[in-house]
């Protein structure tokens, strides 16, 4: 098949939505299949009025100009060659190879996607978080009504699916892989100190605000508390001293000196559509302290594989933390068990099942076509 993802821009720094995506081309292309990951130069939602202002003109313009004369490249995950990157100026379908496939993977990509020619592609639309944070919620719930066949990635997006009036048959709930050869436990978990991972952004619903006043409710208590943060940006101002921070760390550094460098993972978000950290984290053996966000829901069981709270409660929060660190021994169980849940996670499960559906839309498709011929 000739498969064509759509994407809303330039990941220049490493994005989760993304990730996915391209995880998705490397085992697509594995199989014999041809690829092509669309980025547009421009995020030109139709219907909607770009941002006004003199410094958000001069920041299109700069763009523009950029992005005419330098072709960007993916540097922070590895993209199988034979992918086809292509950098267009907007999502037009011109700018769009024929194929037998076309995946939307954002709902203003989605508008661009349901207006395709036939001569694209059987039409989808990968769902990975409900993004009334991007977007107006009416126009955002309208892309789950287009005609486009929904890939979730979480249980929780499935069943808002179906409160939109999303049919069955127009859904498939396929979870997020991990690449368990990438994130995996290279220290013992029974060897680690007490030291608290977490992934910091500025996005107020990440929760990363709620996050440090955890860590900061649970130092008073135990003086001995370790953090370390990460983020793309720099150190966040005001962070207290005494929490590391480590800006867009590499590949080795993320997973051999945070997640094994950790005895636990927090997670503060007040939503996710998954949370690929939290499941990278629990695969490198942190024991998981998050809130019930939705997309944890996945791989995160309270008791069982995590500690979970509601969010926007970081007394919570740090009450669960309090927890594992007084009681070790639970801590590694829950490390142990998160582990070993999720491991059943993987990106060819994930393939197999896009793959089959894919394969069986394309040829429903050409039934119908040929009935109405």
């Amino acid at each position: 098949m000739r498969i064509t993802f759509v994407l809303p821009g330039y990941p220049r720094v490493p994005v989760g939505g993304y990730r996915v995506v391209y995880e998705y081309a490397n085992h697509l292309i594995g199989r014999g299949h041809q690829v092509f990951v669309v980025h547009t130069r421009q995020r030109v939602i139709p219907g909607l009025k770009a941002s006004t202002g003199l410094y958000r003109s001069l920041r299109r313009t700069a763009g523009t100009i950029r992005d005419r004369f330098v072709r960007p490249k993916v540097t922070w995950h590895t993209i199988d060659d034979r992918v086809k990157m292509i950098y267009a100026p907007d999502l037009t379908a011109r700018h769009i190879p024929d194929g037998d496939a076309v995946v939307a993977t954002a709902w203003w990509t989605a508008d661009y996607v349901v207006n395709y020619p036939e001569s694209k592609g059987t039409q989808f639309y990968l769902v990975q978080h409900y993004e009334t944070w991007s977007g107006p919620k009416d126009r955002v719930d309208t892309t789950w009504r287009y005609p486009l066949r929904k890939i979730v990635i979480a249980r929780w997006l499935y069943d808002l699916g179906l409160e939109l009036g999303v049919p069955r048959a127009e859904m498939r709930h396929i979870p997020n892989g991990i690449d368990h050869q990438k994130y995996e436990v290279f220290k013992p978990i029974e060897a680690r100190p007490n030291r608290v991972a977490m992934l910091f952004a500025h996005q107020e619903w990440k929760g990363a605000q709620d996050g440090i006043t955890a860590l900061e409710l649970v130092k008073r208590d135990h003086p001995d508390v370790q953090a370390v943060l990460f983020g793309v940006s720099e150190r966040p101002s005001g962070l207290p001293a005494w929490i590391e921070y480590r800006e867009n760390p590499g590949q080795h550094e993320l997973v051999g000196e945070i997640y094994n460098g950790s005895s636990i993972y927090l997670c503060p978000s007040w939503t996710e559509g998954w949370g690929l950290p939290s499941a990278e984290a629990m695969s490198c053996g942190c024991a998981l302290v998050s809130t019930d966000n939705g997309g944890s829901r996945d791989y995160a069981e309270h008791d069982k594989t995590a500690l979970l709270a509601p969010p926007r409660r970081p007394d919570l929060l740090a009450q669960r933390l309090r927890t594992l660190l007084e009681y070790p021994d639970l801590r590694m169980k829950l490390a142990r068990e998160g582990n070993r849940r999720i491991r059943t996670f993987t990106w060819e499960r994930a393939t197999d099942v896009l793959e089959a559906w894919m394969q069986q839309a394309r040829s429903q498709a050409k039934l119908e076509i040929d009935s109405v011929r």
